[in-house]
């Protein structure tokens, strides 16, 4: 064969390698980004997940459901109405940068951290300060296993 074409088709054969990778990591998983109904799924699932790893009864769990909905209302509150890439890509849509409109964007996603954090730092205390301290250490020791993709 000319080595062209061993290069073509081995060309060829990686986009489509690339292009298969990339279909089959790009579907979507709902999770905190789904519907109310497949958020409300996933909190429950989560839920029962940390129960059951940390042996929690009723009231703590109740705490923890307290604390996932809390969260899931920070990251909306974060996300805001709108396609959150969408408001990032149009800064760059021009021919400069749109210094202005990056630093409101900055300011309204500081403004609902600063907003929605009270209450996410009240469940996160209220969760943690009514486990054993055997429960506590559990979830130490998960904060402080390496996991994939996280760096220091």
């Amino acid at each position: 064969m000319k080595r062209w074409f061993k290069r073509s088709l081995f060309g060829i054969a990686g986009a489509a390698l690339l292009a298969g990778s990339l279909a089959g990591c790009g579907g979507h998983r709902h999770g905190w980004s789904g519907s109310e109904q497949d958020r409300a799924e996933f909190r429950a699932r989560m839920v029962e997940r940390v129960g059951s790893k940390l042996e929690l009864d009723a009231a703590q769990k109740q705490r923890l459901t307290v604390l996932a909905e809390k969260l899931q209302a920070q990251r909306a509150a974060l996300r805001g109405g709108g396609d959150p890439r969408a408001e990032f890509r149009s800064l760059f849509a021009g021919a400069k940068l749109d210094q202005a409109r990056a630093k409101q964007l900055v300011d309204d996603k500081t403004a609902a951290v600063q907003a929605g954090s009270p209450e996410v730092i009240a469940a996160a205390a209220d969760f943690f300060d009514n486990l054993n301290p055997a429960q506590q250490q559990k979830v130490r020791d998960f904060m402080d296993r390496p996991r994939w993709g996280r760096r220091g």
